[in-house]
């Protein structure tokens, strides 16, 4: 049974027990209430999320070489180690450019040969006033041409290699295969040469330290610090707690059904690889647990909107409530509430600065004593419709 069913199943035997009071009672007689007396009391509140497992970070394996696929050598699920060969591409177009750049480099060594052979000539010709100044730079500007050409050729090969080792795909992490979209034969396309980015291959994840996306309601989110322990529950291990710590909470809320609620990332070990991505996950964050000096119940708590409609039930002068009324504080109904405490000349108002609440009680940081007592009443609304309620069932007994 969940809490909105509790809740509402509390309400609803409320309503009936209040209004068969009210059809046994004058309308005046005001009793449902209780007086209780203040004291410290534990505060524990924990806040319960859900979420899901997802990998901190994943890696997307492409292949820098375009071609058809011969070799896969990782399946999803696969541990694979660094640099392990995940794939092979056909090799024939960047072996044969590579014997190509090979040959051209030969060549552009050969020529160089010649182009030194011909300055070294063309130095003592040009000493001895044999040849003129121009035919002498033109012997030299053939030299540098020379050995630009064998540089290029260097590159070329040295390009032509990297090519050829390219059509290895070695995994740059150690880590599990959670995607591979591809089969052998499939001819793929190189992100470098590829507008669309090239053909992904596969994708890895370390699954040895996993993430829970969860999601906190806006109204606890703001209770939540970063490298908090959570308790983390999943349905396929109920009887093992997994422990977390809060990584992050982003900053941009999410609006479903006017619900504002906030991801919180929470890190959890994963070294027996018992938790798998995808999985459901119910979150528990422990928000509040302390002693408090000085507590009162919830119910106790009242804003001006209220006051005067509870506080004449219980017999507090109008009078009375309107001189009380006519101060205003700062922060009233956001830490500055009011109670009705029991004196020994009645009912009587006061304001009281609330602490932190687990919902049930609430700390009164200043406006109360231990050992004083306080009355604890429905809402004005709740109240209404009991009398409501009351009145029908007066209304029907009477026609009997």
């Amino acid at each position: 049974m969940d809490n909105n069913t509790v809740r509402y199943s509390l309400i609803v035997v409320l309503l009936i027990a209040l209004a068969f009071s009210f059809s046994n009672e004058e309308k005046g007689d005001f009793d449902f209430y209780t007086i209780e007396e203040i004291g410290p009391k534990p505060l524990e509140l924990i806040v319960e999320a859900s979420g899901t497992v997802e990998a901190i970070s994943a890696v997307e394996i492409k292949s820098k070489a375009s071609g058809e696929i011969l070799y896969l050598g990782a399946e999803v699920g696969d541990l694979i180690q660094k640099e392990e060969v995940l794939a092979r591409i056909d090799q024939r177009t960047p072996a044969n450019a590579l014997s190509q750049t090979q040959a051209d480099l030969d060549v552009a060594r050969v020529r160089l040969e010649n182009a030194e052979a011909q300055l070294n000539r063309g130095i003592e010709l040009h000493k001895a006033k044999s040849i003129s100044d121009k035919a002498f730079e033109d012997i030299q500007e053939q030299h540098a041409t020379a050995k630009a050409q064998l540089v290029r050729a260097e590159v070329f090969l040295e390009n032509a290699k990297i090519a050829l080792d390219d059509t290895l795909v070695r995994s740059p992490i150690e880590g599990t295969v959670i995607f591979r979209p591809v089969e052998m034969g499939q001819v793929i396309t190189s992100p470098t040469a590829a507008v669309g980015g090239g053909t992904l291959l596969m994708t890895m994840a370390d699954l040895n330290q996993v993430r829970v996306r969860a999601v906190v309601d806006e109204i606890d989110v703001g209770k939540i610090s970063l490298n908090q322990e959570v308790s983390i529950r999943v349905s396929a291990f109920r009887d093992k707690k997994f422990t977390g710590i809060v990584s992050k909470i982003e900053p941009r809320g999410l609006d479903v059904q006017n619900v504002t609620t906030f991801p919180v990332l929470i890190d959890i070990e994963n070294k027996e690889n018992l938790l798998l991505l995808g999985m459901n996950t119910e979150v528990e964050i422990e928000i509040l647990n302390k002693k408090v000096s000085l507590a009162v119940p919830s119910g106790s708590l009242r804003t001006r909107k209220d006051i005067s409609f509870v506080a004449a039930l219980v017999g507090v002068p109008n009078e009375d409530i309107r001189e009380f009324l006519s101060t205003r504080l700062e922060d009233e109904g956001f830490t500055r509430f009011v109670v009705i405490k029991d004196t020994n000349k009645g009912p009587a108002l006061t304001w009281v600065k609330a602490g932190d609440t687990d919902f049930q009680n609430v700390e009164v940081l200043d406006g109360l004593l231990a050992g004083e007592k306080v009355y604890v009443l429905p809402s004005e609304g709740l109240v209404r419709s009991q009398e409501e309620f009351g009145e029908r069932l007066r209304d029907r007994s009477r026609r009997r």
